[in-house]
């Protein structure tokens, strides 16, 4: 084993051997890598589509031919099986090139969104001791190869800086001087390796890295395909960021080339330009945050011509991140025509989807069932005791292809874990048949969207600013988004604050921009518990009534 594997493998946290048995005598770890999929869909549709963007279109053959010329050009930069790389791509296929390439590589992606910022990716590139950042030149009026050089100069094991696009930067390594050079002839690594970290929301600030497999996220792609009835008919629309879990593999791109399929790949999920790649391309599936969904239906009253042909396609839209209101939910089938699929998952693993013939109700009330017979679920109370069916607990789970801990997060992992279960911080209570309806979260986030925000990481923020002397980071309900992030404060005697320094002081932490306090509230006194914690349940109440 490799010094870098060595330290890898202490750093995880892995499937006990009898369990690791259990999964392959019952046929859900096939020994199969996620290449794997590619290939075998290739050998059977070369010529097929396989993944379109503004510029580009691949069919099959050329995203295989493509991938392993990028496999070849990762070694010849010095990377090898069990190094990390910082992948910070927009959705365009080099994104899908890059990864599979990857996959085939051994290399293990670290799947940075777009969104973050140099504090974010030191933390990633440090906690993961990356060697290399595959990131865009510019995206949305942002500077990412500057900012990635920066991250060399900060990270020490950071050795190269590969750009799509128009680099400029003479340390660079231009993405197309990989794609151009002899393909990849090494071994393929065994399929129980990590093939890539995924990124936790966290509570406590930055993001966990999530170590998945090749043998579970394999199965986690599979089983959601299989229930969302995938094949090589279905043209799958990517309009979330591609890096997240929910579009990457539930089923997502993984799933959707393991059918067969076509993967488009669009620049935004803003309903003009989605409901109209919906038309143009003749997508069947696509996937949504309640936001999103919400402005889907809010723009959907266009031409009888456009909205025929999007009903003549589009069969499914997976809504999830955040629950999906009630009435929300009723007017999807009827206002876009599709059917709709409710998704209520986590990056660490499971999954629960409602299906395609549950009764409208369900669709519409609840947030589906687990994926897989192999799931495990428990409902539990403050002490660790199971609920009755229909109460409110916590769910703690264990499965397939469910994390056993975080990645080099061994402290964190002693709370969060216990013999294999996952205390995912969810309040859930069971409804009939066995779904799963959402009631919040018991641990301090803020869920904007989907983007899960650490109240901890805004609040330690806050204190930099020397106006202000108590802090405290709570959600603000939002039609929209769900929530908001709000921040409220008590300042030091004589000083004054406005929210436009508070957003100001954030951007020069170089921090996501979904981060920022979307609301400044200031107090002479914050409430307190009978313990004398911040009472943010009464700060919550508060800002609803103001």
């Amino acid at each position: 084993m490799s010094d870098r594997l060595a330290w890898e493998a202490e750093r995880l946290a892995p499937w006990p051997p009898e369990t690791v048995d259990r999964y392959r005598a019952a046929g859900v770890w096939a020994d199969r890598t996620l290449f794997d999929l590619l290939t075998d869909s290739a050998s059977s549709t070369p010529d097929a589509v396989a993944v379109v963007d503004d510029d580009t279109t691949l069919t099959y053959r050329q995203l295989v031919d493509a991938t392993l010329r990028v496999a070849g050009g990762l070694r010849r930069l010095g990377l090898d099986r069990g190094d990390a790389v910082v992948v910070q791509l927009p959705n365009t296929a080099e994104f899908v090139i890059t990864v599979f390439a990857c996959f085939r590589a051994g290399v293990r992606p670290v799947l940075a969104l777009p969104a973050l910022r140099d504090r974010e990716l030191v933390h990633l590139a440090t906690t993961s001791e990356a060697a290399a950042a595959v990131v865009p030149a510019q995206w949305r009026g942002h500077d990412h190869e500057a900012m990635a050089h920066r991250l060399t100069a900060a990270v020490p094991t950071i050795g190269t800086v590969v750009v799509t696009g128009a680099s400029e930067h003479h340390d660079s390594v231009p993405f197309d001087r990989l794609a151009a050079g002899e393909a990849d002839r090494g071994p393929q690594p065994p399929a129980s390796d990590v093939a890539l970290f995924l990124l936790s929301g966290g509570t406590t600030g930055l993001p966990k890295l999530i170590p998945r497999t090749h043998d579970d996220y394999v199965y986690n792609a599979i089983v959601s395909a299989d229930i969302c009835r995938l094949d090589a008919d279905d043209r799958y629309l990517v309009v979330l960021p591609a890096g997240h879990n929910f579009p990457l593999g539930c089923p997502g791109i993984v799933g959707t080339l393991a059918r067969g399929g076509a993967v488009v790949m669009a620049p935004s999920p803003e309903a003009s330009a989605a409901l109209a790649a919906i038309e143009r391309h003749g997508i069947t599936v696509t996937a949504a945050v309640p936001a999103v969904a919400q402005r889907w239906l809010d723009g959907a009253g266009e031409t009888a011509a456009g909205a025929a042909d999007r009903r003549a396609t589009w069969r499914l839209l997976q809504v999830g991140g955040s629950r999906l209101a009630d009435e929300i939910a009723r007017q999807v089938e009827p206002t876009l025509g599709c059917r709709l699929q409710q998704v209520f998952g986590m990056a660490e693993g499971l999954l629960n989807f409602t299906r395609h013939d549950d009764p409208d109700e369900v669709v519409s009330a609840t947030q589906g069932r687990p994926a897989s017979e192999h799931d495990e679920v428990r409902i539990l109370d403050g002490l660790g005791r199971a609920v009755t069916p229909g109460q409110v607990g916590e769910l703690w789970t264990r499965g397939p292809y469910t994390i056993r801990g975080y990645f080099n997060a061994g402290a964190h992992n002693r709370t969060a874990f216990a013999d294999g279960w996952y205390r995912t911080g969810d309040l859930v209570r069971l409804g009939a048949g066995g779904n799963l309806v959402v009631e919040g979260r018991s641990k301090d986030q803020i869920n904007r969207g989907g983007e899960k925000i650490s109240a901890e990481e805004i609040e330690n923020l806050a204190y930099g600013l020397p106006a202000v002397e108590l802090a405290a980071a709570v959600s603000v309900p939002d039609p929209d988004l769900g929530e908001r992030v709000g921040l409220c404060v008590v300042l030091r005697p004589g000083s004054t604050l406005s929210l436009d320094e508070v957003r100001a002081h954030f951007a020069a932490s170089e921090v996501a921009r979904f981060k920022y306090p979307e609301r400044l509230e200031i107090y002479e006194d914050l409430p307190l518990t009978n313990v004398g914690k911040v009472d943010k349940a009464r700060l919550r109440a508060d800002l609803e009534e103001r």
